[in-house]
């Protein structure tokens, strides 16, 4: 049985078409993304998605859409997170969702939204033997923190740390070079987010150096451009991505105005903009958690999704 998952990401709107695989995980049978940016405006007080965002967001759709129906799925769920979740006129564009396209939209919440990651990052065979240590989703409007003890999540949050957001909020002027004050300003938000307030009930609590797994599409544009610079395809460079190559990275990225880090190799263009503040913001939480470097995975919300779908006797999600 074949199952599709369309996730309606702040930045990005990705389709997986997924099996369960002889060995009882997860077996990829299609992927593809749409780079939507729905999430533009998301730093504002009172975020909503401006009609291009929802024009742009309502074609992805359909069009991920169609593909999936050429692989004859059993079940095809939609769900959206951040820029969804937080819009005023989000629910809106759920119902134009479904006037256009006859699916309903699941709009996840931030605890449901770190759950189905969770579960996705079960489904690597990779991540097998891992058994205490941290993941990070970085998103384009939020951020997913778990914390897992046994292979089993003991702490998991939604803090609204993605890079969409915080660059709206906290760079001066994305077009130019990165300043020390656009980067001490993130820094500061990230630091702020996890100090204690009640709303973020969640703890660093990691012998150092501190096992972590990350997720999203940053990573994976990191990992290819860290592939790019040794001539090399993303599927051939090293699932471990070490702190100091991440800073290393940031250094470049960020010295550039924004017309030249779109031509860096492996960086899409769409994703320029937001890469600085993306990098910023795992290496802080990457510093706050005493993490020496990251192991990459593509098992996340979607794969989580998926897993449920699959499961027998289950219902979908």
């Amino acid at each position: 049985m074949r199952v599709a998952v369309i996730d309606i990401g702040s930045n990005t709107i990705k389709l997986l078409v997924a099996a369960r695989s002889a060995a009882g995980g997860i077996e990829t049978v299609h992927f593809a993304v749409e780079e939507a940016r729905i999430g533009r405006g998301l730093g504002s007080e009172r975020p909503t998605l401006a009609p291009a965002c929802i024009e742009r967001g309502v074609a992805a759709v359909a069009r991920l859409l169609a593909v999936a129906q050429t692989f004859a799925p059993a079940r095809t769920v939609f769900v959206a997170t951040s820029a969804v979740r937080d819009a005023t006129n989000g629910r809106d564009f759920a119902d134009r969702i479904r006037r256009e396209t006859g699916m309903v939209v699941r709009i996840l919440t931030g605890q449901e939204e770190a759950d189905a990651i969770g579960r996705g990052l079960a489904a690597d065979p990779a991540l097998a033997g891992a058994q205490d240590f941290y993941l990070f989703d970085l998103g384009g409007g939020s951020l997913e923190c778990l914390e897992f003890r046994a292979r089993r999540a003991v702490q998991s949050v939604s803090v609204p740390l993605g890079c969409v957001r915080l660059t709206e909020r906290c760079v001066a002027d994305c077009a130019a070079p990165f300043t020390a004050d656009d980067c001490a300003t993130i820094a500061a938000a990230v630091r702020e987010t996890f100090a204690g307030d009640v709303n973020t009930p969640f703890r660093f609590a990691l012998p150092a150096p501190a096992i972590a797994v990350a997720t999203g599409g940053t990573v994976t544009t990191v990992r290819a451009m860290l592939a790019a610079a040794h001539g090399q395809q993303l599927e051939e460079r090293s699932t471990t991505v070490a702190l100091a190559e991440l800073e290393q990275l940031f250094a470049c990225a960020a010295a550039l105005p924004l017309a030249a880090r779109r031509e860096l190799p492996a960086l899409p263009a769409a994703r320029a903009d937001v890469f600085p503040t993306a990098l910023a913001t795992i290496i802080e939480v990457a510093r706050l958690a005493r993490v020496e470097r990251l192991t990459h995975s593509f098992y996340n919300l979607r794969y989580g999704v998926a897993d449920e779908l699959l499961a027998p006797g289950r219902s979908a999600p």
